[in-house]
C-alpha cells in the first residue's frame, strides 16, 4: 500500500498537535520544512490551542492555516471547552482532510482527537501500551522514546512517505518589525551585540525552575569575566527575575516582560550566551543559531537538548530524574545537584567556542 506522504491524492493534512509550549511546536519545525520539500501540494492545517497563534504565524511556508482546539478530557493543557467540541467537528469535517495524523505525543487521548476529525486515513504516533486499529497499523509508529523531539517527528513523516534524509534545521524567522524592537531595546539599554549574557530563570513548571540564588551567582561570576547581564522571561515570571536580580551584586538588565517573541528572539540572536531553564527560550535560541547552555532538573535531554557544539547540557545527578512531576513531591533533590559552577564551566566552554 502507498504511504500517505508518497500518494498524490493525499492533498489536505491535519496534524493534531495539542501542545503549548513554545519548544514544542519549534521542534516540529524540521519535519514540518522536510514535508514541504517533499510535497509542496499538501494543505497543512495544524490543530492547536489558540494562544499558539504568534508561534504557529512564524511557520510561514509550511503551516497553512491553524484550527483551534478546544479540549478535552485526557488532554492536561488547557480545561476542555465542552461547547466548542461540535463547532470544532464541524469545521474539521468541512475541510475533508485526506489524511490526519496524531502528532501530539505519548498520550491515546490525542488518538481519540485524530480519529474523530473525519478524514479518510488516521494515523500518526501510538502511544506506548496503546494499539491502533488493524487496519490504520501501517500508518502508525510506535512513539519512539528514545530520540530527540525534532527526530521523533521527522521520524514519523519518514514512515509515512517522506524521503529519507538528515534532520532539517529548526528556525525562526525574524522580521523587520522584530529587527527594529530589538534595536531599540539595544540603544534603550546601551547593550552591544555579541557582549551580553542572557539569564533565563523562568519556566511554567516549578520543578524546571534552577533556583535564583544559582542563577545569581552564574550571573555576578559572568559579569566579574567583563559580559552585560540581561534578565529575560514573560511578564508573569517578572518576580522570578526580580529574585535573581536582588541577588546579585553586579548590575543587570531586566527585560522580563518587556519583548516580543520576535524582539526575544532578535535579542537571543546577538546573545554571546543563554543560560536558561528547560523551557521555550532554549529552543528558541537554537532556532535562531544562539550559544546555550540549558539546566535540566526533571526534564529529559535525550529529548529536549539541542546537539552541535553551540550548546551546551547541565544534567541533574539524581536517580529519579527525568520525571514528570511539576511540583516535586520530595525534596526537589534535582535542583540541589546542580550547582553554579557546572553551569558557569558550561558557559565558559561555550563561550569559548566564539564562532562555532
Amino acid at each position: 500500500m502507498t504511504a500517505p506522504f508518497a500518494d498524490p491524492d493525499v492533498r489536505r493534512v491535519a496534524l493534531v498537535r495539542l501542545r503549548v509550549g513554545l519548544g514544542d511546536l519549534l521542534c516540529s519545525v524540521p519535519a514540518l520544512r522536510r514535508l514541504r520539500d517533499a510535497r509542496p501540494d499538501v494543505r497543512v492545517t495544524l490543530i492547536t490551542w489558540p494562544e499558539m497563534a504568534p508561534v504557529v504565524d512564524r511557520m510561514t511556508g509550511l503551516v497553512d492555516e491553524l484550527l483551534p482546539f478546544p479540549g478535552i478530557e485526557g488532554i492536561p493543557e488547557r480545561p476542555p471547552d465542552p461547547a466548542g467540541w461540535a463547532p470544532f467537528l464541524a469545521a474539521a469535517g468541512a475541510r475533508r482532510f485526506d489524511l490526519a495524523l496524531q502528532v501530539y505525543g505519548d498520550r491515546p487521548a490525542a488518538n481519540r482527537v485524530t480519529a474523530a476529525l473525519g478524514a479518510r486515513r488516521t494515523g500518526g504516533f501510538a502511544p506506548t501500551g496503546w494499539a491502533p486499529p488493524e487496519r490504520t497499523a501501517h500508518l502508525h509508529l510506535r512513539y519512539p522514546l528514545d530520540l530527540h523531539e525534532a527526530d521523533r517527528h521527522v521520524r514519523l513523516f519518514e514512515h509515512l512517505g517522506v524521503p529519507r534524509g538528515g534532520r532539517a534545521p529548526m528556525s525562526f524567522p525574524v522580521r523587520a518589525e522584530d529587527e527594529a524592537e530589538h534595536a531599540g531595546t539595544l540603544a534603550r539599554t546601551g547593550l552591544v551585540p555579541g557582549r551580553y549574557a542572557v539569564l533565563h530563570p523562568g519556566a511554567s513548571s516549578p520543578t524546571r525552575r534552577w533556583p535564583a540564588e544559582r542563577y545569581a551567582a552564574v550571573g555576578n561570576a559572568l559579569a566579574a569575566d567583563g559580559w552585560d547581564v540581561v534578565l529575560t522571561g514573560v511578564a508573569g515570571e517578572a518576580g522570578i527575575s526580580a529574585a535573581v536580580r536582588d541577588r546579585m551584586a553586579a548590575p543587570t538588565v531586566d527585560l522580563t516582560g518587556r519583548t516580543s517573541l520576535g524582539g526575544l528572539a532578535a535579542l537571543l540572536r546577538d546573545a554571546a550566551v543563554l543560560i536558561g531553564n528547560d523551557t521555550g527560550s532554549a529552543h528558541l535560541a537554537a532556532a535562531v543559531g544562539a550559544r546555550s547552555v540549558t539546566v535540566f532538573l526533571p526534564g529529559d535531554p535525550v529529548r529536549w537538548a539541542h546537539p552541535g557544539p553551540r550548546h551546551r547540557a547541565v544534567v541533574a545527578d539524581v536517580g529519579c530524574a527525568p520525571c514528570p512531576h511539576l511540583v516535586c513531591p520530595i525534596d526537589f533533590r534535582c535542583a540541589a545537584s546542580v550547582g553554579p559552577a557546572a553551569v558557569l564551566a558550561a558557559a565558559r566552554d561555550v563561550l569559548a567556542g566564539n564562532g562555532r
